[in-house]
């Protein structure tokens, strides 16, 4: 049998250094770890994450923090209990395995507590963007994005355990073959199913927490010495590909490039807080009612053609829930038409049941074209007495082709975090890779 698949990943994954990774692999990197701690520092205050993290954690004395509570647990707890509050007000990062950020940072940040051996800042960049490239190779080894989730599965689930595995391997300093052991047990660990989608249970933020839960446990293991099935992402029986994707899977995806293309500059960094299926058409609508001077009481009907993909992900109308909302295509429109923003505020309770709202949503019109493909954007068309405006935006706010810049950035996570809090911890994050001890960062969250 050839060389495991798992065994070249177990190299690349120990043998890369701070200065393989090129200048603006290394910055994207701290700005998606920035975006994934304001996310999840937000997402700490939440009732449900606090719900998830009492059921499912033990608080312990010492150990590694569970961000913005004051507690503490043992490394996989923490790793969970942040995965839950990254994802849990869908502000973190997609693109990735989807949700990488809410995977791979909680599993970096939580190995710390692993390790005695000081861990620089150069190292833990290093650590995530491995992680980020893992993730999104085994969603690109699965077919992709459309085809994994037509399929049922939430890639952040399945596909997020090879991230946090290969960050938190990279932080405990394991050599290539154990790396290939952890590798091979996150493939055993994958999970998650789009079934939340019919109620917005909150599953789906916990595929999130228990993918990186799953990192943590599968190089603890790796570290300890206890083989891993390394022959699991190879074309065999009971293989992850073979079992999870048997037809659309791509082989060659874990490995093509590697070294050479780095998956984090695949990912986008949200400006809207909803599903990334909805912010073409928040898009969309704010710059026709910018161009065209629109007003909300004027706006008589909104017409969204889209492919029947996005409307079986998006096209429901359920705002009881916050998760339900943010799913919501209809309601992401007429919060934006509405409000002018789509940001968290516009999620809330109260906003969910406005009046302005519901009668705009009332006039979404869903046109689901079966010619369009998966991938498509939608077309959005606002009607006013005055005519039929058009408009699709091909590359939304925030996506890889138009990112957000600094500033935009950092007042999102200034929107999220409160001071000062939020200035040391954007100062200590810019300049990481100065850092001779990555726990400084650890000293602002807990």
């Amino acid at each position: 049998m050839p060389e495991p698949t798992a065994s070249r990943l177990g190299e690349f994954i120990a043998g890369t250094a701070f200065a393989d990774l090129p200048g603006s692999v290394a910055e994207q990197a701290k700005r998606h770890l920035l975006d994934t701690l304001g996310a999840a520092l937000a997402g700490a205050r939440t009732p449900e994450t606090a719900g998830i993290t009492a059921a499912l954690t033990t608080p312990t004395a010492a150990g590694a923090a569970i961000w913005g509570t004051g507690l503490r647990a043992t490394a996989r707890d923490a790793a969970l209990a942040n995965g839950v509050a990254a994802h849990a007000l869908e502000l973190d990062d997609t693109g990735g395995c989807d949700h990488s950020g809410a995977v791979v940072v909680p599993a970096a940040l939580a190995a710390l507590s692993l390790t005695d051996r000081a861990v620089s800042g150069a190292e833990l960049l290093v650590a995530i963007v491995l992680g980020y490239d893992l993730a999104r190779r085994a969603l690109e080894g699965c077919g992709g994005y459309q085809e994994h989730n037509q399929a049922g599965w939430h890639s952040t689930g399945t596909c997020g355990p090879f991230g946090s595995a290969a960050a938190a391997a990279r932080i405990l300093a394991l050599d290539p073959q154990q790396c290939s052991a952890a590798v091979g047990f996150a493939a055993s660990m994958s999970g998650g199913l789009w079934a939340f989608v019919h109620n917005g249970a909150l599953s789906k933020r916990l595929h999130a927490g228990r993918a990186a839960e799953a990192g943590v446990a599968a190089a603890a293991l790796a570290g300890s010495g206890i083989p891993g099935p390394v022959h699991a992402l190879d074309d065999v029986w009971g293989g992850f590909l073979s079992t999870f994707a048997p037809e659309t899977a791509e082989h060659a995806a874990f490995t093509d490039g590697l070294g050479e293309q780095w998956r984090i500059q695949r990912c986008a960094i949200k400006p809207h807080a909803s599903c990334r299926g909805t912010h073409s058409a928040v898009d969309a609508v704010a710059q026709l009612m910018r161009d065209h001077g629109l007003h909300a009481d004027g706006i008589r009907e909104v017409r969204v053609r889209l492919s029947p993909f996005l409307a079986d992900m998006c096209g429901g109308r359920d705002t009881r829930t916050l998760g339900t909302a943010q799913l919501s295509l209809p309601y992401a429109v007429a919060a934006q038409i509405t409000f002018g923003v789509a940001d968290l505020a516009a999620y809330g309770p109260e906003q969910r049941h406005d009046e302005r709202v519901r009668a705009i949503m009332d006039s979404v019109v869903l046109e689901v074209d079966s010619s369009m493909s998966a991938s498509e954007e939608p077309v959005i068309d606002l009607v006013t007495e005055g005519g039929n405006y058009r408009c699709r935006v091909t590359d939304p706010l925030g996506s890889p082709t138009n990112p957000i810049g600094d500033e935009a950035l950092i007042t999102k996570f200034r929107s999220l975090v409160p001071e000062p809090t939020a200035e040391s911890l954007v100062d200590t994050v810019m300049r990481l890779d100065e850092l001779p001890d990555a726990r400084l960062l650890l000293d602002h969250l807990a």
